[in-house]
């Protein structure tokens, strides 16, 4: 999303023509050692980059973060932990209660999905899936596919409580069927297995989505639904901009932990901060100018507000 803003022709370097601005906080970087990403620091992570920006720019301070946005593509969104019982007790992290938050987490109901966030499908790399691409004439000899874990050993070894028990399901109820194609090693023809496949298989995990999901329908279109989302949320309400000296958001609120700054947060922040102001140009203004026809038309759809 950062590499596309930066060449997006809705970006201005200007931001009092800012509609929206976008703070590149990447919290799924704190990685284990199998490569997998850790949301335990994430809140921390969060928390030291809006205290950065708000203490170095007047822009967040204006509205509270009403006018930004963020990406959290945890498993369940910004309330940032990989299960579902203890990320409902941790909530959204508080400093993220005004801001517009795009994530793959999009369960209706549900305490870690606010009103007015904007759920995206799981990012699959198209340039890889494309060059993995069989030709549609190579018969479906698979009649149901899936790699994956079954068991999480280390977190909940019955499988009872990872994937809802779904995981556990098929694989005790079909791992001796030949008509299932199941395992959790994961080929170098994957993408090719799933081409051959009548079913492929998508059982959620830890969280309720997969990126199988997007894997199996072979291509999707993050970076423009986020924008058509966005765009979709204008113009802001004057209600956003806070009167001067007005507090809205609780800074002490959340677990202790989370309080604790995240360590040499500037040093870290300020490089990719530098890009802040990656943002919508004023749409409202001077439409034909600022944006091409054809872009505008079929990203916004929108029309000057009377």
């Amino acid at each position: 999303m950062h590499r596309f803003l930066l060449s997006s022709p809705v970006r201005t370097l200007n931001p009092e023509e800012a509609d929206w601005f976008y703070t590149p906080v990447y919290t799924t970087c704190d990685l284990t050692p199998n490569g997998l990403p850790l949301p335990f620091k994430s809140p921390r992570m969060m928390r030291s980059a809006i205290q950065l920006i708000s203490s170095n720019w007047p822009y967040w301070n204006r509205t509270e973060g009403a006018d930004h946005f963020f990406i959290v593509p945890h498993d369940f969104g910004a309330c940032f932990h990989y299960q579902e019982e203890k990320a409902i007790e941790r909530g959204i992290l508080p400093l993220l209660q005004r801001a517009t938050l795009v994530q793959t987490f999009g369960q209706k109901n549900h305490v870690c999905l606010k009103e007015g966030s904007i759920t995206v499908p799981p990012y699959a790399p198209p340039q890889k899936m494309q060059s993995h691409l069989i030709p549609p004439s190579i018969p479906r000899s698979i009649f149901v596919y899936f790699r994956g874990l079954f068991y999480d050993v280390g977190n909940d070894p019955e499988g009872g409580y990872y994937a809802r028990g779904a995981r556990a399901a098929v694989w005790e109820n079909f791992k001796d069927n030949p008509l299932f194609d199941i395992s959790t090693e994961h080929p170098t023809t994957y993408y090719e297995d799933m081409q051959r496949a009548v079913f492929c298989l998508c059982p959620l995990g830890w969280a309720p989505w997969s990126p199988r999901l997007v894997e199996a329908v072979i291509f999707g279109d993050a970076f423009h639904q986020i924008l058509n989302g966005l765009a979709r949320k204008l113009p802001h309400d004057k209600s956003v901009y806070l009167r001067k000296g007005e507090k809205v958001l609780n800074w002490t609120a959340g677990p202790l932990a989370d309080l604790k700054p995240w360590a040499n947060a500037k040093e870290k922040f300020m490089g990719i901060l530098r890009s802040i102001f990656v943002c919508f140009i004023g749409l409202f203004n001077d439409v034909g100018n600022n944006l091409k026809g054809g872009y505008y038309a079929q990203l916004f759809k929108m029309t000057k507000p009377k």
